[in-house]
């Protein structure tokens, strides 16, 4: 009777836990992003525990299901492709509905991108906000309007092919003078990091055609 939110590595898979790995064989059911994806993982560490789809398109659809499932006594866990459940991938609102329940949530500690991505930036971690991925078109102008009097260190995520629209945009909010660090393949072979000014960034990406998944940390207003 009781639903784990279990961190999957964002590339390294050494940074799979040994609880998050105990908890996976142990559980009845896996509920899993991408059943291929995961099933990698699952290969990895020899888990054998069975999964079921459970995603952005169909969460709505199944959550109910899934809750009588666990309050007639099922032991589930929730996986993403990476990361965190919940944090800017599937998670939130299966939680809410079996805490409305009554039923037990339990969230392992483990890998996420935003944290490494802010504690290397060399930009204030002390106070932050964590915005993950802007509005693609409706509410991103207003929402970039509303972060120039953020004086928190603020945290994104992008993708590759829009990178560079985001940079030009808080370029046009922010200007050029604020501090970016932009993190690319956080623990995989190929990961590395950009520091400097805000102009400067655009300029790198614009000779170096942005690959992999980013997390941007950006210096807040001064006060």
């Amino acid at each position: 009777m009781k639903l784990y939110l279990v961190p999957t590595p964002i590339g390294n898979l050494s940074d799979m836990t040994y609880r998050g790995v105990q908890i996976l064989k142990e559980v009845d059911l896996i509920l899993a992003e991408d059943t291929r994806t995961s099933g990698k993982l699952l290969q990895h560490y020899d888990i054998k525990s069975p999964m079921l789809s459970y995603h952005m398109h169909n969460e709505h659809k199944i959550s109910d299901s899934i809750v009588q499932r666990i309050a007639g006594g099922e032991i589930m866990a929730l996986i993403t492709d990476a990361g965190s459940p919940g944090i800017s991938d599937p998670g939130f609102l299966l939680a809410r509905k079996l805490l409305e329940a009554g039923l037990q949530v339990e969230a392992l500690p483990g890998a996420t991108a935003f944290v490494p991505a802010l504690t290397v930036s060399g930009l204030p971690s002390d106070k932050f906000v964590f915005e993950g991925f802007l509005p693609v078109k409706k509410g991103r102008q207003k929402r970039l309007e509303f972060l120039k009097e953020e004086s928190r260190t603020m945290v994104f995520y992008e993708s590759p092919h829009k990178l560079p629209k985001t940079l030009a945009d808080f370029m046009a909010h922010f200007g050029g003078d604020r501090q970016i660090s932009v993190s690319r393949e956080i623990t995989k072979l190929y990961e590395e990091h950009f520091r400097g000014k805000l102009a400067e960034a655009i300029q790198h990406f614009e000779q170096k055609k942005p690959k992999g998944e980013f997390v941007i940390v950006l210096e807040g207003k001064s006060t």
